[in-house]
């Protein structure tokens, strides 16, 4: 079903609140992973609060779509995702990385309701992703399984080993979408480890394949709607993205892939993404 002019609002205006959740979550003087998660929050947005099946008071539902956020390290825009659903209190969301919480810097599926796996050791989601659709047929469920991979995490050769057996296996219930926002940790993709080009890689593997802006609802919406009338393919979802999007200070900055915010930048992020 398209995306209703209301959806589109309404879900925009979640990615803008899941911002300001990351840039609240990592606070002054602390370093914290800002970028990768800005980059995501239009995505993250449209799967929780259009394309998923999902529910906040079942984390366990058998039913559930799943999603997998191979670049583990952007845990927050997935844990602001989480706490705006229900799936725990808000309240949670400032104990980020403290002693005892159930907010770690990567995702742990032993503490937080609504994560699927442990990730965040580069190269591993695409693979635990193909699992769990493998065993979603198995089990002859008709549930979906997203997976958000970066693109400077593709150049783990796992990541390619996971891409053959998801065209081999014809894993159609198999969403995953690049954030391709061209810079990780230490600079530009292209000046580390130029992986590209990508459509014609994953093409070439036997996944369908379509690029968007990742930072556009509509697009996003429409993307995710076209890849289930895909057969016998996974499909691959290249999002073009802006590292730190919606951080004036931040945008297409590696500093910010880890970085810290003064008390000064903090503010300033703060009122950037305020309503």
């Amino acid at each position: 079903m398209p995306l209703s002019d209301e959806q589109l609002e309404r879900i925009t205006r979640m990615a803008r609140t899941i911002r300001y959740d990351i840039v609240s979550m990592i606070g002054a003087g602390k370093p914290g992973h800002l970028g990768g998660s800005c980059s995501i929050a239009e995505i993250v947005a449209t799967l929780y609060f259009y394309k998923m099946r999902h529910k906040p008071d079942k984390p366990k539902w058998p039913d559930r779509d799943r999603f997998l956020l191979s670049k583990g390290h952007a845990a927050l825009a997935q844990y602001a995702a989480l706490a705006e659903c229900g799936y725990f209190p808000k309240e949670h969301l400032q104990t980020l990385k403290q002693l005892g919480t159930i907010l770690q810097g990567h995702p742990d599926m032993l503490r937080t309701p609504g994560i699927e796996a442990n990730t965040g050791s580069l190269g591993q989601g695409l693979s635990i992703a193909c699992g769990i659709a493998l065993a979603g047929r198995l089990d002859k469920k008709d549930y979906r399984v997203y997976c958000i991979l970066g693109d400077g995490e593709i150049a783990e050769g796992q990541i390619w080993q996971a891409t053959m057996a998801a065209a081999y296996y014809k894993l159609d219930n198999l969403v995953a979408i690049l954030d391709k926002n061209k810079i990780q940790a230490t600079g530009p993709i292209v000046e580390r480890f130029d992986t590209n080009p990508l459509p014609e890689k994953w093409k070439a593997f036997g996944w369908s394949v379509s690029e968007i802006d990742g930072h556009d609802v509509k697009q996003i919406a429409q993307a995710l709607d076209e890849a289930e009338k895909v057969k016998d393919k996974p499909v691959m979802i290249i999002a073009h993205t802006i590292k730190g999007k919606g951080v004036p200070f931040a945008e297409d900055k590696a500093a910010f892939h880890h970085g810290i915010m003064t008390r000064e930048q903090h503010e300033q992020a703060m009122r950037a993404l305020s309503d």
